[in-house]
């Protein structure tokens, strides 16, 4: 795999973890449906932190959520999902630099190099899978209630935070399995011995001119 791809990658899954921060801190996770109602002056929404309401005017009024344990237990685990994302991925982002081809550190061999990407690369992988779960997860909860037809509170759409984390979330994926095909460097550098071990080169011994020389009368 070319360095060029290899850059690629890190950059797409650096740019992951920007953009599920951003997902994460984003207010509009669902939004109040105007579908059925007939008052539409007033508009709510929530993320995984507080509940905000906003009038006509545009001034909106946000109250945080104030016991965790009083909160629904898919509410408590996307938190878990994208904290744990977070940090998997800014973890994977120290271990991805060292395992870079542009990068030269020490007397890391070339193949050792490849191992630390392919690392780099499944814990963007994971962060991922974390993000996507979590995103999807509370967009199936909001899906539901808004199909239920018994359901008596508020309903409410899918917002643009849970856009933006699917796209980190895809980012994520992407760029870990680009990292990941380093994994070609181990089996393509691998000699079979040890690393810096000189290859052995065998020749032919030379035939005497004794042996092949003819006498002529």
């Amino acid at each position: 795999m070319s360095t060029a791809i290899e850059a690629v990658g890190f950059f797409m899954s650096v740019a992951s973890w920007l953009i599920t921060g951003t997902s994460l801190a984003n207010d509009y996770w669902k939004v109040s449906s105007f579908s059925g109602s007939v008052i539409i002056s007033n508009r709510q929404y929530e993320n995984l932190w507080h509940s905000c309401a906003e009038d006509s005017t545009g001034v909106a009024n946000c109250r945080d959520f104030e016991s965790m344990l009083a909160l629904p237990g898919y509410i408590q685990a996307c938190r878990a999902l994208m904290v744990v994302s977070l940090l998997l991925s800014l973890v994977a982002m120290i271990v991805s630099v060292m395992g870079l081809k542009c990068i030269k550190l020490g007397n890391t061999t070339e193949p050792g190099k490849a191992k630390i990407a392919v690392s780099g690369g499944t814990l963007f992988l994971l962060a991922g899978v974390c993000t996507m779960v979590a995103v999807s997860w509370y967009a199936s909860r909001v899906v539901e209630d808004f199909s239920n037809p018994f359901f008596g509170g508020i309903k409410f759409e899918p917002g643009a935070g849970l856009y933006i984390g699917w796209a980190g979330g895809i980012l994520a994926i992407i760029g870990g399995a680009i990292m990941c095909c380093a994994c070609k460097r181990v089996s393509a550098g691998g000699t079979g011995g040890y690393p810096g071990q000189a290859a052995k080169i065998y020749k032919a011994t030379p035939v005497s001119e004794s042996g092949t020389a003819r006498n002529y009368v």
